[in-house]
């Protein structure tokens, strides 16, 4: 039971990266319209003294948009593809089952990315996203985060042999 907890999760946090990049690229406005909110920094405290850094270039924030999908589709992708290798290995020694996790600290990794060094650092801090009383990501960015962080410690724990 435990190690189907741990594909279940890991297969969870495959789909939540893949219906999120099909999210952004099936309705592109919606967030587009972050994104390009977030770089021109245009809704940031009036007068703020780091306006220099705001990037008013459209293909720039299409850029940065696709940049962004890529990092979600490619977190789904590493995390399918682990759970895919979990399950076939669920009946496997303990050495075994713990090859199979290999790919679920790239997801973990590529997520982290995504929504601790994109979100919190990128966009919440260089690009002061906090400021901005509309268009602040960092709450949801939080929360992305940590659960990946959360699932990537409980899987990575040993396991017991199959017959323990």
């Amino acid at each position: 039971m435990i190690r189907m907890s741990k594909i279940v999760m890991v297969a969870s946090l495959g789909l939540f990266g893949l219906v999120v990049a099909f999210n952004n690229i099936t309705d592109y406005g919606s967030n587009f319209e972050f994104v390009k909110h977030v770089l021109s920094m245009d809704t940031t405290f009036p007068g703020n003294k780091a306006m220099y850094r705001a990037i008013e270039v459209p293909a720039l924030w299409h850029l940065g948009y696709w940049v962004i999908i890529a990092g979600e589709a490619l977190t789904g992708a590493l995390f399918i593809a682990a759970a895919w290798e979990m399950f076939n290995a669920r009946r496997a020694d303990a050495a075994g089952f713990r090859r199979a996790k290999r790919l679920v600290a790239g997801g973990a990794t590529t997520g982290f990315l995504v929504w601790f060094t994109g979100f919190m650092i990128v966009g919440g801090e260089w690009f002061l996203m906090w400021q901005s009383p509309n268009w602040n990501g960092q709450t949801a960015a939080f929360q992305f985060y940590v659960t990946i962080l959360g699932v990537l410690i409980y899987v990575m724990q040993p396991d017991p042999e199959p017959w323990e």
